[in-house]
C-alpha cells in the first residue's frame, strides 16, 4: 500500500486532492430515489419511469420512482430542501416549481438557490383547441371575434397561474383582448367542459391530441417554438406574428450543494436514457420535443424565466401582497 506523504501530496495535481470519494467511481453505491410530484400514470411520471429503468441498468443501482402528488407539483422541490445533497434523492423539475414560489406569500424554498440543476430533458406542447363544430377555423378568426366581442368568449385551463393560463394571458395582452377565464382541476376536466359546450375554447397541453386526431377537436395554434410533427399545418404563435413562445421546459434537479462529479454521473446517465428509442417514441406520442441541455444552461434559463414570470404575474395582479 502506498502512503501519501506530504512530499507526494505536493506532487499531485490539486484537482486530484480535491476530488472526493464520490467522484472516484463509488457513486452510486445504493438505490437512488426519484421523486415525481404528480400521480402515477401521467405523462411526466411515465416518461421518467422509462428513463429510470434505463438509468438503473447503466449505473448498476435501482432508481426508484416515488410519486408525491399535490400542492401544485412542488412536493418534489420541498423534499429536496430537506434531503442530503449526495445524489441519492432527485426530482423531476417543471415550470410550476418556479411559478408557485412567486405566487406564494411565504415561499418554503427558493427555486434557484435551493436546487441543483442536473439536466434539462424536454418540454410540453400546449395550444388552443376548439370543438370540431366551432365556427372558428383559424386562430386569427377566434382573435378577431374576441376583439369584436370583448369578454364574450369563455376559455378553460387547468387553473389560475398555470402555464396554460399565463400563455393565454400573454396572447390577450399582446392583442389587447378580453376573455373570460374558467379554471378547471385538470386537463381532462377542461377538455370535458369544452366537449360539453361549457366553454368556447381551451388553452391546454397536448392531452387534446387524441381528440384532434379523431376529428372531435380542432387545433388552432401551438405555443411552442416549432410546429409539432403530427400537426405540421398548425401554426405557432410566432408564425402568427406574436413574439410568444411557451416551451415549458422540464428536467431533473437535486438538492443544493451537490458534488459536480455526482451531477455529471446523473446527467450523463439520464441524457443517454432520454435519447434511447423507447423514450424518444414516448415523447413522439405526446408531441413533446427533446430539449437536452446542461444543468448550467437549465439553471440560467430558469433564472431568466423567473424574472419574466414575476413581471407577467405583477402585470396581472397575481403576485401576493408583500408581508
Amino acid at each position: 500500500m502506498t502512503t501519501l506523504t506530504r512530499r507526494t501530496a505536493l506532487a499531485l495535481p490539486a484537482a486530484a486532492l480535491a476530488a472526493p470519494a464520490l467522484a472516484q467511481g463509488s457513486f452510486p453505491s445504493r438505490r437512488i430515489r426519484l421523486i415525481i410530484p404528480w400521480t402515477a400514470g401521467g405523462p411526466a411520471d411515465s416518461g421518467f419511469r422509462i428513463m429510470a429503468e434505463s438509468v438503473s441498468q447503466k449505473l448498476g443501482q435501482p432508481v426508484v420512482v416515488e410519486n408525491r402528488a399535490g400542492a401544485a407539483g412542488i412536493l418534489g422541490a420541498m423534499a429536496l430542501k430537506e434531503a442530503a445533497p449526495d445524489g441519492y434523492t432527485i426530482s423531476q423539475m417543471h415550470m410550476g416549481v418556479v411559478r408557485q414560489m412567486l405566487l406564494n406569500p411565504n415561499p418554503p424554498y427558493h427555486p434557484i438557490n435551493d436546487l441543483t440543476y442536473i439536466l434539462r430533458i424536454t418540454g410540453f406542447v400546449m395550444g388552443t383547441v376548439v370543438r370540431a363544430d366551432s365556427p372558428f377555423q383559424t386562430m386569427q378568426e377566434l382573435l378577431e371575434h374576441a376583439a369584436a366581442n370583448p369578454g364574450r368568449l369563455n376559455y378553460g385551463t387547468l387553473g389560475i397561474g398555470s402555464t396554460q393560463h399565463l400563455a393565454m394571458e400573454r396572447i390577450r395582452l399582446a392583442r389587447g383582448l378580453e376573455f373570460t377565464h374558467v379554471p378547471y382541476r385538470g386537463t381532462a376536466d377542461t377538455l370535458r367542459a369544452l366537449m360539453g359546450g361549457e366553454i368556447d375554447f381551451a388553452s391546454e397541453s397536448s392531452g387534446w391530441a387524441p381528440l384532434v386526431l379523431d376529428g372531435r377537436l380542432r387545433l388552432l395554434a401551438l405555443y411552442t417554438s416549432q410546429r409539432a410533427a403530427r400537426f405540421p399545418d398548425v401554426p405557432t404563435l410566432t408564425d402568427l406574428g406574436m413574439d410568444i413562445v411557451v416551451d415549458s421546459p422540464g428536467g431533473l434537479v437535486g438538492p443544493a450543494g451537490m458534488d459536480p462529479a455526482v451531477v455529471g454521473v446523473l446527467a450523463d446517465a439520464f441524457r443517454e436514457a432520454a435519447q434511447e428509442p423507447q423514450h424518444v417514441e414516448f415523447l413522439a406520442r405526446l408531441d413533446q420535443p427533446l430539449m437536452l441541455a446542461s444543468g448550467e444552461e437549465y439553471r440560467a434559463q430558469m433564472e431568466q424565466a423567473m424574472v419574466e414570470e414575476r413581471a407577467l404575474l405583477e402585470r396581472l395582479n397575481l403576485l401576493p401582497a408583500a408581508g
